[in-house]
């Protein structure tokens, strides 16, 4: 099989700026080279056995030179592997994807390019400034900031000084004051604005603002480091009115995620919408109960069952999928009441054709038991399936009742590969908030970290979806923060919005 190399703009940060086609090249890689400013939450959508080769460049500390990258790339290729070299900001915008295209046309190995995002753009949009304005700035100019002594020449500073449009320099801060001593002495206002963008368009993006004559004291008080972009002209006056991204609600917080990754994507989905930086440590692992007869069994013998009572987003799937394998559909269903445990369970019953008949106004079993404990008698028979570490309260309540008959159709396992990811988050306090939205991710959380690491969440504030969850979290020596009235994850979201 003939290898292949796709050059792929990430884009500026912000984990939704990539584009579509460049996240396809993420999924079908077999090997990932990936740089510092690309957003390592990409790599998460690579397959399973995709490689991963880290070559990123921090000032003066280049992890792998660029021949050699270049020597990776083409290597990779030449044994038949898809390639996606993963770079910040767009591949052609100073990030010497033409001189990559050029190594791989002379090794000939088939390449294609992936436009991105630059961050001469996307980052000052983020900062709230519009790179071209009809009062401030026809025309803009990206200039690399990386001056060296003998280069000097080769940037025409009285035109750059006297261009009406938006200077903006990329990788420059470490030469801030040569840019802007270089731009007054050629007739630059000195009284012109200058932002300096730091980790542009990431829940960390930090902004400051000065003049051009007093930029580089700033950025010396300021402690302003790379990466930075710097923004030259009138636009950054728009900063104060346009500046959307920093007044989002959850800007600059660090949310720890646990629950299982088929399960967390609206939670990380919100927070990323809100401006936060979700962390996805899942602590436990949905597994579907195979070649499950008794589940079969059950759905062949659906008649003699008038209830069935889903408890979980999971459960639902399973069960529609076990129906979809048999080769049946929701005809079958037709004489049952169907129950959902809360909004979730009833909205990915939705998603199957199928509106709930009851949904208990709290998401919890002990709301379904008493929205149902009046209306059923021991002629009525109730199918459950759920997962095997489900609580047994509401099967044991209902029996007292009726005819129950549970089945378990997946199980809970503990994901304890992430053991030293949390310990060093923990370590360095940059968890704001954890969140837990059940007793097992409580439980398998304390599990994989260890009861002696329990003091390490001191510096953070625990959120628990629920009454049950905090109660399982307190037993294990866990200060829970907050609590939502409604066992929402819309609600749990609030709980850190308000705080």
């Amino acid at each position: 099989m003939k290898g292949k190399v796709y050059l792929v703009g990430a884009g500026p940060g912000d984990y939704k700026l990539m584009t579509l086609k460049g996240m396809e090249c993420i999924k079908k890689a077999d090997v990932i080279v990936y740089d510092r400013l690309a957003n390592d939450k990409y790599l998460k959508e690579a397959k399973e056995n995709c490689e991963f080769i880290y070559v990123g460049k921090a000032s003066k500390n280049h992890a792998l030179p660029q021949d050699q990258i270049n020597e990776v790339i083409t290597q990779k290729a030449k044994e038949g592997k898809i390639v996606t070299r993963l770079k910040g900001g767009d591949p052609y915008v100073f990030g010497r994807g033409g001189e990559e295209a050029e190594f791989l046309l002379e090794n000939d190995v088939e390449f294609e390019i992936v436009p991105g995002i630059t961050s001469a753009i996307g980052g000052l949009c983020y900062a709230g400034i519009p790179i071209t304005h009809r009062d401030y700035a026809s025309s803009f100019h990206v200039i690399t900031g990386h001056l060296k002594d003998d280069e000097n020449d080769e940037l025409n500073w009285n035109a750059l000084a006297n261009n009406e449009g938006t200077l903006v320099f990329l990788m420059g801060v470490a030469n801030l004051k040569k840019i802007s001593s270089n731009l007054i002495k050629e007739g630059k206002s000195k009284d012109t604005p200058v932002a300096l963008i730091s980790w542009a368009t990431r829940y960390n993006q930090r902004v400051v603002t000065s003049t051009l004559e007093n930029v580089y004291e700033t950025a010396i008080k300021e402690e302003v480091k790379p990466p930075t972009l710097i923004a030259v002209g009138d636009v950054v006056k728009l900063r104060d009115k346009l500046n959307f991204f920093e007044n989002k609600p959850l800007f600059g917080k660090n949310i720890l995620v646990t629950r299982a990754r088929t399960q967390s994507s609206t939670l990380v989905e919100k927070i990323m919408d809100l401006g936060g930086n979700p962390i996805e440590i899942p602590t436990i692992r949905i597994e579907k109960v195979e070649n499950n007869k008794e589940l079969e069994y059950e759905i062949n013998n659906i008649k003699k069952y008038n209830y069935l009572i889903l408890t979980s987003q999971n459960g639902v799937n399973i069960f529609f999928d076990k129906l979809s394998e048999m080769k049946l559909d929701l005809r079958i269903l037709a004489h049952l009441k169907i129950c959902a445990v809360g909004p979730a369970t009833a909205k990915e019953l939705k998603k199957r054709g199928i509106i709930a008949d009851i949904v208990p106004e709290k998401f919890v079993g002990e709301a379904m038991y008493d929205t149902l404990k009046d209306i059923l008698d021991s002629n009525d028979n109730i199918l459950i399936p759920r997962g095997s570490s489900a609580r047994d309260f509401l099967v044991d309540k209902l029996s007292e009742i009726c005819n129950i008959k549970e089945v378990h159709t997946y199980n809970t396992v503990i994901e304890d590969k992430y053991k030293d990811e949390i310990i060093g988050l923990l370590n360095d306090e940059t968890i704001d908030y954890i969140t837990f939205t059940s007793s097992s991710t409580v439980s398998n959380f304390i599990d994989i970290i260890g009861r002696e690491n329990i003091d390490k969440l001191k510096s953070t504030k625990v959120i628990s979806i629920g009454p049950i969850t905090s109660n399982t979290a307190k037993s294990l020596g866990l200060e829970v923060y907050k609590e939502p009235s409604n066992y929402t994850i819309n609600d749990l979201i609030n709980c850190i919005i308000q705080d």
